[in-house]
């Protein structure tokens, strides 16, 4: 085998900075980082890196991780988000792995309906929010995925598969490939194509994400384009719902887009019934601070990089926050945030 040739030769960069993918805007240099464009790509990468024994990280935006400050030397990192396409297959939505959650939301305003309002403002892709089964208020993305289609890398073709929504096994922030070393390539969506316009305004949202979502690791540009998306809607008679108004309002006032940041960094526990971010709040532990990160104090359940932090900053505060509340309410908050490993390992 010619190494110089090779797919993880062709398609990674080197030494590049993970903190640029992620938006916590933390991690050190990835010796290798591929950003594939059709599964075809993903599955050639794949391949050679099993042949020469290189591990393998795959993501999409880097919206619920923290990297590592001293990443894996020979992990090759791989990121989907350029996997992106929202394509009418007959009557009904395909859309890739690598398409931001939030573009749903607008092909539904377009398309009359509000079962997607819900996607608004949820930044991720939408591989990541099935994996994870993400979910805003009482709605999840289960609700609105019929077939899911992935890549079993225990299979030695790496033949795209496909399963149904049922046997997803979807639960709360939960699904099947949580269990499996499956890679979701895309899926499609409980949503019938409306319109000639539909199409094409779906075409021209994914067109100006790609042109001006060149960085959509960053959670201010990420908030802008997607504000001005809607108003764009707005100025064509598509008026934003209320629903959307509100999500406004709740991120904006919670300051979700002020630092960078992964969201909630646990799970609430549904059987202690009180969420994370009110526990930490009784706590009194909202606005501590170590290093450059600090536990927000406008949400107790996200921690904010808001002077340069390290990942060792984030994971310091991590065992704070879940020390502190096994002591007091007798149970161990499980994570939501993905930690990265520094060691080389295999992962989804």
């Amino acid at each position: 085998m010619n190494v110089h040739n090779s797919a993880v030769e062709r398609l990674c960069r080197r030494n590049v900075p993970l903190a640029k993918f992620s938006t916590y805007g933390i991690g050190g240099n990835a010796n290798y980082l591929a950003m594939p464009e059709t599964s075809e790509e993903l599955a050639e990468l794949l391949q050679d890196c099993k042949r020469r024994g290189m591990p393998w990280f795959i993501f999409g935006m880097g919206s619920n991780i923290l990297f590592p400050d001293e990443p894996g030397r020979d992990t090759v990192f791989i990121t989907l988000k350029n996997m992106a396409e929202i394509k009418a297959n007959e009557d009904r939505w395909y859309v890739s792995a690598g398409t931001p959650m939030s573009l749903l939301s607008l092909l539904g305003l377009v398309g009359g309906t509000d079962m997607l309002d819900f996607t608004f403002l949820l930044p991720g892709c939408l591989g990541a929010g099935i994996y994870m089964n993400a979910k805003y208020n009482a709605q999840q993305i289960c609700d609105i995925v019929d077939v899911v289609y992935y890549i079993d890398t225990e299979d030695p073709s790496l033949q795209v598969r496909s399963i149904s929504a049922e046997d997803c096994r979807f639960a709360y922030k939960q699904s099947i490939f949580q269990q499996h070393p499956w890679i979701v390539l895309g899926a499609d969506l409980k949503l019938c194509v409306s319109s000639e316009e539909q199409v094409r305004t779906a075409a021209v949202l994914l067109a100006e994400w790609k042109a001006r979502g060149s960085h959509p690791s960053s959670l201010p540009s990420f908030f802008s384009f997607f504000l001005g998306e809607i108003h764009s809607l707005a100025g064509r008679g598509i008026q934003t719902p209320q629903t959307m108004l509100d999500i406004i309002r709740y991120r904006t006032g919670k300051k979700h887009f002020d630092y960078p940041s992964c969201g909630s960094v646990f799970k609430n526990n549904y059987d202690y019934g009180v969420a994370t971010g009110f526990l930490v709040d009784k706590l009194n532990l909202k606005g501590t601070e170590h290093g450059g990160a600090i536990i927000s104090p406008h949400h107790g359940n996200m921690i904010l990089n808001y002077n340069q932090a390290t990942a060792a900053d984030v994971i310091y505060l991590i065992n704070l926050i879940t020390e502190a509340v096994h002591k007091e309410f007798g149970f161990v908050p499980e994570p939501e945030i993905v930690l990265v490993e520094e060691k080389d390992k295999n992962s989804l």
